[in-house]
């Protein structure tokens, strides 16, 4: 029988919307965060056309520094409704040998303002971290064929399990899965974290 599903644990269809979102708040993260924020990218499920997703936009912020972007970014961000999440540590991939400080960032959450729902993880450039992200997105969007079975998991399991941090425990495995894979095509295609990132957008907008 199916259990009462937490509001916070829903998978909705896709939104062909959700990609000028996140370019949008994008924009307005640049903005607000200055000259320390030295990459914003759309990433996650509601960046990959065609997925299914839960209905929260996730951007990446990449930076030099952790500690230094937590004191700096702490009033901009409260101030737009962020609030600091105490998440710190990333899941470090099955199989790798690595040290998991490598995989620290900070993690702000938006809830119940206008529009979307917003997770904003923050990221030291160059990190295992952040280009996990990167690569899990990109894999997806040159590989639409996986996107509907990779929907189709989340959307079973929404409905088999209690609750948020349950729901991400056992999505952690299939994502590396989806990593296994997609390591493999950015070694043979010299897919590289600097070619997918977007430029400032006063570089790119008139």
């Amino acid at each position: 029988m199916r259990k009462d599903i937490s509001p916070d644990l829903v998978v909705v269809d896709p939104d062909a919307s959700w990609a000028a979102r996140g370019e949008d708040l994008a924009d307005e993260l640049y903005e607000l965060l200055g000259v320390l924020a030295l990459h914003v990218e759309h990433i996650g499920s509601t960046a990959v056309p065609g997925m299914a997703a839960k209905p929260v936009l996730d951007l990446q912020v990449s930076v030099r520094d952790l500690e230094e972007a937590e004191r700096a970014f702490a009033g901009p961000l409260a101030d737009r409704g962020f609030a600091l999440a105490p998440y710190r540590q990333d899941h470090v991939p099955a199989g790798r040998d690595d040290d998991p400080a490598r995989w620290t960032k900070r993690l702000w959450a938006r809830r119940g303002s206008e529009g979307l729902d917003v997770n904003l993880h923050v990221r030291v450039v160059g990190s295992p971290n952040e280009r996990l992200a990167l690569l899990f997105r990109d894999w997806l969007r040159a590989h639409p064929e996986a996107v509907s079975a990779y929907a189709r998991f989340k959307q079973l399991l929404t409905e088999a399990v209690p609750d948020l941090a349950t729901y991400a425990d056992v999505k952690d495995p299939v994502v590396d899965l989806v990593v296994a894979a997609a390591e493999p095509w950015a070694q043979a295609t010299g897919w590289q974290p600097s070619a997918t990132m977007t430029a400032r957008p006063a570089t790119r907008r008139p």
